[in-house]
């Protein structure tokens, strides 16, 4: 080989490795110049290890991105359950999960996090679909009794979307994982839907705050359901909807360090939920001030007003941000 080639050879090789390196970068980031994602890598790295297969129907959770580059969201007005939990810096992601409709897409798709696990047992068996993983969480995820999708063991269900930069362009096509709703039964959190409770106070918003991020609900008389807000700008669809929810938990919980950290050092919050403590729920346009209980993980979550009396839910979406501070 001659000097001009092994020159030309080694320029290349240099050139594809910066490119690596450059786009093993990006996807580490949630925005530009913001705090970094939970270090996880890229997504094919996260392959499905020896996660027990789930048996009969199972609801489906996917991980849902929520930086401000990441909206508006796509398919998540189909879920009928949306949880909202604190990340690294002090941001927000949401963890939709679906069982009576699947929407055809959905996303953008994120990595999940350590206590996802937790809040997943009341589910029996489900599937998890999330894109990249911490290598140190991984066992923990092949451990769990749930079924883990990624863009590693499901390229054919995952796609990179246009018009908006990695990482927050991974969507997922619900249909190819789980070929139908599992349905209403697959929905085993404890929740009951009915009239509401007496009482309560009327009520036109409510805010919960995270260091780097918040969360506003506003009572629409004609609409009947809460419009959702994040950050201060109201929440639609990707194709231009208002995202609504018929009810709203604001559960508070104890919010600890985890054992993991991301790139930059910032340590992944442990939203704890399991134990005892107390709600309010919004429905209808008045809150009610409750308390909430799950005792082990493999239950779900108990509301009750003081006097041990279950507080029904509204039908349709139900909506469950998690806070450390009341």
């Amino acid at each position: 080989m001659g000097r001009g080639t092994r020159g030309r050879c080694a320029a290349t090789r240099v050139a594809l490795l910066a490119a690596a390196v450059t786009a093993a970068l990006t996807a580490g980031c949630t925005s530009p110049g913001g705090p970094g994602d939970d270090g996880r890598g890229a997504a094919e790295e996260s392959e499905r290890g020896t996660s027990p297969s789930a048996t009969g129907p199972s609801a489906l959770a996917v991980k849902i991105d929520n930086a401000a580059a990441a909206r508006p969201h796509t398919g998540v007005d189909a879920a009928d359950v949306v949880y909202a939990e604190q990340v690294e810096g002090g941001l927000s992601r949401l963890m939709a999960v679906y069982a009576t409709r699947l929407p055809e897409t959905v996303g953008p798709v994120r990595s999940a996090r350590e206590s996802d696990l937790e809040l997943l047992r009341q589910f029996g068996r489900p599937t998890l679909a999330f894109s990249g993983a911490q290598k140190k969480l991984l066992p923990l995820i092949d451990k769990a009794p749930l079924r883990a999708e990624t863009p590693g063991n499901a390229a054919d269900a995952f796609f990179r979307g246009t018009g908006r930069p990695a990482p927050h362009n991974l969507y997922l096509r619900p249909g190819r994982i789980v070929p139908e709703p599992p349905g209403q039964a697959a929905l085993t959190t404890g929740f009951r839907y009915g009239p509401a409770p007496e009482g309560g106070t009327a009520t036109d918003s409510r805010t919960v705050r995270y260091p780097a991020a918040r969360f506003t609900f506003t009572w629409s008389d004609s609409r009947d359901r809460w419009l959702v807000g994040m950050d201060g700008t109201p929440a639609t669809t990707a194709d231009g909807k208002r995202m609504t929810a018929a009810t709203v938990v604001v559960q508070y919980v104890k919010v600890r360090e985890s054992a993991f950290q991301d790139f930059l050092g910032n340590n992944t919050p442990y939203t704890e939920t399991v134990g005892s403590g107390k709600a309010t729920v919004l429905r209808d346009g008045r809150a009610w001030n409750v308390d909430w209980k799950r005792e082990k993980a493999t239950d779900g979550t108990s509301f009750t007003i003081g006097d041990g009396v279950p507080v029904n839910f509204a039908e349709g979406q139900v909506w469950v941000v998690y806070s450390g501070t009341p």
